[in-house]
């Protein structure tokens, strides 16, 4: 009987010890503590995916330029191609007539594969004596259009224009500004 008893506590040992290794390597989750910042002046390094000072330059086939520069990007963790960026500046350069239009804005999303980006927050258009601004800005480089839009007012020597939209084609520097609804009307303004 004793055999039978001492038998039965090693089985049951060893199917506690198989059952206990097998929760720890297919059941269990893992926790990754983070440690705390050391306050000693340096910056503690961790890995992430936050890129400080960005400046990305591209050009194209025309030979126009654009540039962005951030101070602060977060990669998309299931797009790398796509980066989120905060404070926010770019140019663009255009070949032809030698004329450089700068944004800016509080936020961004920039696609590093076709240049595309959304600008967001406190965006504004420097383009020679005009001033856009609004709180959206869709630029894209392929079909070389700026399209700004929410609360976008327009600021040049002579008018204030305040609309919904205003889309410009960096090219042809062909213009539409139009109100979301038909029965709402743009406003000018003459500053003279």
């Amino acid at each position: 009987m004793k055999k039978n008893n001492f038998l039965r506590i090693i089985i049951f040992v060893f199917l506690t010890l198989i059952c206990w290794f097998a929760y720890e390597k297919y059941l269990k989750k893992t926790v990754v503590e983070v440690p705390k910042a050391i306050n000693n002046n340096e910056e503690s390094v961790y890995n992430s995916n936050i890129i400080k000072d960005i400046k990305y330059t591209s050009e194209d086939l025309k030979g126009n330029q654009y540039i962005i520069i951030s101070k602060q990007g977060e990669i998309d963790l299931t797009n790398s191609n796509i980066i989120y960026l905060t404070d926010v500046t770019a140019f663009i350069k255009l070949i032809k007539n030698s004329e450089t239009i700068k944004i800016t804005s509080n936020y961004g999303k920039y696609n590093t594969t076709n240049y595309d980006t959304i600008f967001s927050k406190d965006v504004k258009i420097n383009y020679i004596d005009n001033i856009i601004t609004g709180e959206y800005l869709d630029f894209s480089m392929g079909s070389d259009l700026l399209i700004i839009s929410r609360d976008v007012v327009y600021k040049n020597l002579d008018n204030i224009l305040k609309a919904d939209v205003i889309e410009l084609n960096t090219i042809t520097k062909d213009t539409k500004v139009f109100m979301h609804n038909s029965n709402k009307k743009i406003k000018i303004k003459s500053v003279n």
